[in-house]
């Protein structure tokens, strides 16, 4: 097929040509068109249920919502885990499903499961579904600043609600904005039972008057004089002057009015979330986006939407600021990856012209990268991909490879032509006849070689999980672009070769400087080891097995660092703290963060939004800083990180320092937002705190463990009213109408909606403040049969506690202590960690596990390993099926341990862990490396077959002489080519990258080095019987 390609390309020279032209405008037409995104699609299919309960315990909302809720989500197919958090007032379940589920499927099990339970949920509770938002979900934070001399939080959340949510709601890809600080407007009525009792109205006569309170109703139609009217009846009013003034019956021929017996107010919505930007009160709103929405686009569309509304803002409000910006990442990241990209280019085109002597050859092989991009492009289009930091990472590292095969070629064609010019010039072929010929000669070695670096990327595809999310895009990008300059080599380079090299004019002359000058140092050394090919062999086998023999003393992790250019710092109170306590507390941390020089501004976000899927307490905050570009860093990211603990350390709050995505990767692996997750399970909430605390005390002397904490789940105060049964049937009054009567009254009840243009406020009816305390509450008076009695005849009210939140993981009670690993390895850590929880001694029925990015990083590794081998037998059977010699496949396959040396010993320079990174550096490095032995070893088989050259090391020197220069120029491109990733590793966009181009670069080095003499030794001492065999075989075509 490939000679078939060859032939008609030199035919169709112009069509090759135009061809490849319209390739690479529509690639970059379409390279333009296509999303760019942080990382690939790592959603694990997960369906959030958040169901509100007013003042409900955590107790009561464990019993009576998650626990049926629970037990109903975990028959569903394709369930993986299904977590809970049970606090005041809010059930949220969390159910995960395995990779393969589909979101939307999943959604509708849930809710078909949801309509069809068969323990009812208490009345007026319903479940909700979260929307669909992704891991890198949350794309923009916009602060508007509240300045208190010129308008108040009611104003500027009321704009925030009704003016920039829905404007920004109707940008397409945006999943959801949720506003959390001001204060949320609510028409307020506080009764006074004691008045009430006075002018003898009953709370039901209350709450029916003010039922239907400022409706319009409907009066059908009428037909008069063949017209036809609408009627309409209007009640709608938004003046307090009318709800004041509202009748709610008459004694002796008197209106009793609501202001009479009830405080009528413009009020605050009771809240348990706030907000802050750089020191003072806010309203912040956090934008989501769908899952496959380009996030760099919809970033411009928001942006975009703020600058119109800026025109028409209220007078006294602050213009929005923007305060976390996922997308400065992406472009920093892209940004990043571009200028390697270029820089990648300039490397191999020097390399080429210090290789080759002139322009016209380095021009030539250049050619392949853009048409191999491009066409990558349209693969990527074809299937739905993003521009990602890892499929630009793939492009990144086969830039390299992209120009060796057409090098090869080029290199093989201009040997070809300088050997037609050295003959007599009746014997001369035509140039044509040349590039057929010399392009055949190499072409089963390159496709070989090629099909090697593709076999070896295979098994990255059955990488599960996040892992396989993360490197399946690099290995497509690999792959595509690996294949494509394979077809631009038999296509366009032999086309381009005709055209450009016959007429050149240094084809009279022999090799370069540098290439002649390497040649006769090369020649020396060949000849000295061919002379001594044991020793060479015993040197090199020692250095491997050292350098094999290090690998299991490296430090682990599971993926580099990113650097965001963003924190995220966790502030946890002790629970049971009012919401305006632990505001006090953020606002001061925020003005110590701001003091911190590389710090450009900080945004403050305590307790929970009302839409929002977390099930954090009023005892939680989140400040999210940004810092300077990485440009303009003074300091690493670790000195900063020190900087900012040091300034927080005297905070009574424990503080937990991350970067917003690395967050939500944790988070989404174990469901806790750290690195580290040990979880106790058990039934006791009193017993698994105590056990949990006492397993921190034991952790603590962990060295390098940091940020450890155990799950707040502490007692809170509570006020506990219980009916006092006996009581209630003296006065014949059933215990759960007081019940009943009491929840509306003090937790409030919203008896009507309040429209004013496109703006709604609910209208409630609760006891004010001071009659909620427990003296107030004892005065409370309650109607029964024989007239309004006073709550403590009814019940006893005293002070208690309970528990704040209780989480449970697929079904049982559990606490977690969370921790991060700073200054030593994930591994060494984690190993200390097992060997503490191994030697603690549980209750009966308690048990421990350990989960995060470890486990993730484990069964990565291990996986790796497996597939490794795999791709090793799939590689020896392809060399196999060639040279039909077990001795040739093994010998060519003698390069990968070589490469390992260097890989060690380039991890090992650069201070860089073992991560799935370097793994996938060192599979990648396979197949590179073994490309050399292929070439050498079928130039010397072709030198016997074609040339008829003997078997003696007068043949080998001249066979490594020839493919010196193609083989140090393949080698060193690659090589080279991940030069621009060497450098700035802390860079956005290089962290995943960088060990990946350690592993390359420095086992692409040792293992040409190595090479370039012990592939000729090898083949001298155990290459004689197998080579001759070959020779003898007269059907066999070119090697």
């Amino acid at each position: 097929m490939f000679k078939w390609l060859l032939e008609n390309s030199l035919v169709n020279r112009l069509l090759v040509l135009i061809a490849a032209a319209v390739l690479m405008a529509y690639g970059a037409f379409t390279l333009s068109r296509t999303p760019v995104d942080v990382f690939p699609d790592l959603n694990k299919p997960t369906v959030t249920l958040m169901t509100e309960a007013g003042g409900m315990a955590a107790e009561e909302v464990e019993q009576l919502i998650t626990f049926p809720l629970e037990t109903t989500m975990n028959g569903l197919p394709g369930v993986e885990s299904v977590r809970s958090t049970s606090s005041a007032g809010l059930s949220f379940i969390y159910v995960t499903f395995d990779w393969s589920t589909d979101i939307y499927r999943a959604r509708q099990m849930v809710s078909e499961r949801l309509s069809s339970m068969e323990e009812g949920l208490p009345s007026g509770i319903a479940p909700r579904m979260g929307p669909i938002s992704s891991i890198m979900g949350e794309i923009m934070q916009v602060a508007i600043p509240i300045d208190a001399g010129k308008t108040t939080p009611m104003a500027v959340r009321e704009y925030a609600d009704w003016v920039l949510r829905p404007r920004l709601m109707a940008i397409p890809g945006v999943a959801q904005v949720i506003p959390i600080g001001g204060e949320v407007r609510q028409f307020q009525v506080l009764p006074d039972t004691a008045r009430m009792a006075a002018l003898g109205i009953t709370h039901d006569q209350l709450t029916g008057a003010l039922k239907g309170f400022a409706a319009n109703t409907s009066g059908g139609f009428l037909e008069l004089g063949g017209r036809e009217y609408l009627i309409r009846h209007l009640g709608r009013t938004s003046r307090l002057e009318d709800l004041q003034n509202l009748a709610l019956t008459a004694k002796n021929g008197q209106s009793v009015l609501l202001r009479q017996v009830a405080d009528a107010t413009f009020a605050a919505a009771t809240k348990r979330g706030d907000a802050g930007f750089e020191g003072q009160g806010a309203v912040i709103l956090g934008i989501q986006k769908q899952p496959t929405a380009d996030t760099i686009g919809l970033t411009r569309s928001i942006e975009a939407a703020l600058v119109d509304l800026k025109n028409s803002l209220p007078a006294g409000m602050e213009v929005p600021r923007v305060t976390f910006r996922q997308a400065s990442f992406i472009e920093a990241s892209v940004t990043t990856l571009q200028g390697k990209l270029m820089g990648a280019s300039v490397f191999v085109a020097v390399i080429l012209f210090v290789f080759l002597g002139t322009l016209r050859p380095t021009v030539i092989a250049l050619t392949a990268i853009p048409v191999s991009i491009f066409i990558t492009a349209l693969v990527f289009k074809y299937f739905g991909l993003s521009i990602n930091t890892m499929t630009l990472g793939g492009l990144a590292i086969a830039i390299g490879g992209l120009v060796d095969d057409a090098v090869v070629d080029v290199e093989n064609v201009l040997r070809r032509l300088k050997m037609d010019r050295a003959k007599h010039p009746h014997h001369r072929l035509h140039p044509i006849e040349v590039v057929k010929l010399a392009s055949m000669e190499v072409r089963s070695g390159i496709l070989y070689a090629t099909a090697i670096i593709v076999l070896v990327f295979l098994p990255l595809f059955a990488l599960p999980g996040i892992e396989g999310r993360l490197f399946v895009p690099l290995g497509i990008a690999f792959i595509v672009s690996t294949l494509a300059s394979l077809l631009v080599s038999v296509t366009v380079t032999p086309v381009l070769a005709f055209y450009l090299l016959p007429r050149m004019k240094n084809l009279d002359h022999g090799d370069t400087r540098v290439v002649a000058w390497l040649k006769a140092r090369y020649r020396n050394g060949l000849v000295a080891v061919l002379a001594r090919p044991r020793t060479a062999l015993a040197v090199s086998a020692v250095a491997v097995a050292l350098s094999a023999a290090a690998v299991p003393f490296f430090p682990t992790t599971f993926l580099p660092p990113f650097n965001e250019g963003t924190l995220l710092i966790g502030m946890r109170l002790n629970p049971g703290v009012t919401l305006a306590e632990s505001s006090a507390l953020a606002r001061q941390a925020e003005v110590l963060v701001r003091q911190v020089p590389e710090v450009t501004h900080v945004g403050r976000r305590s307790g929970r939004a009302e839409l929002d899927e977390h099930a954090e307490g009023v005892h939680v905050s989140e400040l999210d800083v940004g810092l300077l570009p990485a440009a303009e860093l003074k300091r690493s990211m670790a000195e900063v990180q020190a900087d900012i603990r040091s300034r927080l350390a005297h905070l009574p709050a424990a503080i937990a320092i991350g970067q917003p995505i690395s967050h939500r990767i944790d988070h989404m692996l174990s469901g806790v937002r750290s690195q580290i997750a040990i979880k106790l399970f058990g039934d006791d909430l009193d017993t698994l705190r105590g056990q949990a605390e006492a397993l921190r005390a034991r952790l603590a002397g962990i060295p390098g463990l940091a940020d450890l904490e155990v799950e707040k789940q502490v007692l809170a105060p509570q006020i506990t009213v219980r009916v006092d049964y006996a009581a209630a049937a003296q006065m014949g009054v059933p215990a759960p109408q007081v019940l009943a009567a009491l929840q509306t009254l003090v937790e409030g009840e919203k008896v009507a909606q309040v429209v004013e243009g496109s703006r709604r406020f609910a209208l409630v009816v609760r006891l004010p403040d001071s009659a909620r305390s427990i003296d107030g509450l004892a005065r409370v008076l309650i109607d029964t049969p024989r007239g309004p009695v006073p709550l403590s005849r009814l019940a006893t009210i005293e002070e208690g506690d309970g528990p704040n939140q209780i989480s449970r993981d697929d079904g049982k009670r559990r606490i977690v202590l969370s921790a991060n690993a700073q200054g030593r390895a994930l591994s060494d850590v984690v190993a200390d960690i097992r060997q503490a929880v191994g030697d603690t001694r549980l209750p009966e029925g308690y048990f421990i596990t350990l989960g995060g990015q470890f486990q993730a990083q484990e069964e990565a590794s291990r996986l790796v390993g497996l597939l490794a081998i795999v791709s090793l037998v799939l590689m020896f059977v392809v060399l196999y099926t060639r040279y039909r010699s077990a001795t040739l496949s093994a010998l060519i396959m003698a390069n990968i341990p070589l490469a390992l040396v260097g890989a060690v010993l380039g991890l090992w320079v650069s201070g860089q862990p073992l991560s799935v990174a370097a793994l996938i550096g060192f599979i990648t490095l396979a197949g590179i490396s073994v490309r050399n032995g292929i070439l050498k070893v079928s130039h010397y088989l072709n030198l016997m077959r074609v040339e008829g050259e003997r078997f003696d090391t007068a043949m080998i020197v001249r066979g490594s002489l020839e493919r010196l220069s193609p083989v140090l120029m393949t080698a060193l491109v690659t090589a080279f080519a991940l030069a621009p990733l060497l450098l700035e590793a802390e860079r956005p966009g290089t962290e995943i990258l960088h060990p990946v181009a350690v592993v390359i670069f420095s086992g692409l080095i040792s293992s040409t080095l190595l090479d370039t003499f012990l592939t000729p030794a090898l083949f001298w001492l155990f290459g004689r019987k197998d080579a001759e065999r070959l020779l003898d075989d007269k059907n066999a075509e070119a090697f």
